[in-house]
């Protein structure tokens, strides 16, 4: 693999995240979103198609060394990876069509199995996310110009109280086990969001958990999870409570676990 700058690599992700954006938001605007259902019955959009391109088109000039994955293309993707670029083009496809907003573009890059570098964009929320390239993350505000960053926010997970906790959780992938398992802790305050931003909810300090029992891909968490750790927090596997691994044959995620350090996780 040929070596590549982190600060350059970033200023790349942020720039396609924010031209897929542009391309999802110009669907957004109009009345039929071409929607119909992929081979496993989940919604695509021309937005999907149209962000993916992009994104895509413009990862694989940028890193035509590193591998990319992209939900969009995943049919092309059969075998297990240790380092790779992986794309969500619209995360949250279902907030999208129902026209709430919770929805993402993830870029992410995964280094011997761990995401290291990721952006999370919101297009019709106007957040954006991302790690520095040095170890930490970052909220950006402004205007959100392609090639010049906005004032930037340093990212630092909340301090748990574990007699009050914070919860976030699925708007869209609510179930009984799930509500069974947060019923195990002490709540304050649970907020339903769509997509990644539960990760980044919790890396602003905005919540303190989010306990995911429900299928994902990897696609679906690798940006997310890196701006967690960025901003001192965990993402564990459910059933190990190690590290949440990437570069799986089917990058199938096992339920996860995604919280601010000091979150007293129940057992098993």
């Amino acid at each position: 693999m040929a070596d590549f700058d982190r600060v350059d690599m970033v200023a790349t992700f942020r720039r396609l995240a924010l031209l897929g954006g542009d391309a999802i938001m110009e669907v957004y605007g109009r009345d039929d979103f071409g929607v119909r259902a992929k081979s496993d019955e989940s919604p695509v959009t021309e937005a999907d198609e149209a962000a993916d391109k992009v994104i895509s088109e413009g990862l694989r000039a940028a890193f035509p060394d590193i591998p990319l994955v992209t939900e969009e293309q995943s049919d092309t993707h059969n075998q297990s990876v240790s380092t790779f670029l992986i794309v969500d083009p619209l995360d949250g496809t279902k907030e999208f069509v129902q026209r709430r907003g919770d929805f993402t573009v993830n870029i992410a890059l995964v280094e011997g199995g761990v995401p290291t570098l990721g952006v999370v964009f919101a297009p019709a929320k106007g957040r954006l996310f991302y790690t520095s390239g040095t170890g930490d993350s970052v909220e950006e505000t402004g205007d959100f110009d392609k090639d010049i960053p906005g004032a930037l926010s340093p990212l630092c997970v909340g301090a748990p109280n574990n007699e009050a906790l914070r919860i976030v959780a699925s708007k869209s992938h609510r179930s009984p086990e799930l509500e069974a398992y947060i019923d195990r802790y002490a709540v304050a305050d649970s907020v339903a969001a769509g997509s990644s931003l539960k990760f980044c909810l919790v890396a602003v300090g905005e919540a303190d958990f989010y306990p995911r029992l429900g299928p994902t891909m990897e696609w679906d968490t690798a940006a997310g999870d890196a701006i967690l750790r960025g901003a001192g927090g965990e993402v564990a596997d459910r059933g190990t409570l190690g590290p949440l691994a990437y570069g799986k044959a089917d990058f199938r995620n096992p339920h996860f676990l995604a919280y601010a350090r000091g979150v007293d996780l129940k057992p098993e």
